[in-house]
């Protein structure tokens, strides 16, 4: 299956269950967040085609945000554990040895912002999944990684969603 069908695939499911909108958000979210489960899910294209049904199909934009933060969230927060668990022999593991500029530009990202890096990079593409494998292979502190993590998931969710489900027509109105 390409990506585009899977696009549509999963649109026309949450068109079809706007029910279970929340809870797909939240897996896509999840899904976008680990350490390069990301590169295989195409989430950011479905997430924002949801965010758009959102405001087309009447589905309640709240529950949509809160579970795509907490997904972001706990996305981030095993990456970072993984980090931690394995420390800097997590590197030479699949598939991070096969990507080892991706990883040597989040190591200088977090070395030059610290746990910043973690809310700075939850909105710059491959950054997103690799920085807080890279906190926790470095050990940042577990506190400010969790708070620069949580708050920056829900603001990613929010900025990722909003826009189509109609947020810069209800300002602009």
């Amino acid at each position: 299956m390409d990506l585009e069908a899977l696009r549509i695939t999963a649109l026309g499911f949450v068109e079809a269950h706007k029910s279970w909108a929340p809870l797909i958000t939240g897996v896509l979210a999840f899904c976008e967040s680990i350490a390069f489960l990301s590169l295989l899910v195409p989430a950011t294209v479905i997430l924002v085609g949801i965010g758009a049904m959102v405001g087309a199909a009447d589905i309640p934009l709240w529950p949509v945000v809160a579970a795509a933060g907490i997904g972001a969230g706990l996305g981030d927060w095993i990456s970072y554990e993984f980090g931690r668990y394995y420390g800097p022999n997590a590197k030479a593991m699949w598939p991070m040895r096969n990507y080892p500029e991706m990883v040597a530009r989040g190591e200088g990202f977090l070395k030059r912002w610290g746990a910043a890096s973690v809310a700075v990079g939850r909105f710059f593409g491959p950054a997103r999944a690799v920085v807080p494998l890279i906190a926790g292979i470095f050990a940042v502190e577990r506190l400010p990684f969790q708070i620069a993590n949580w708050l920056s998931g829900f603001v990613w969710a929010f900025v990722l969603l909003a826009p189509g489900a109609g947020l810069l027509t209800w300002l602009q109105g």
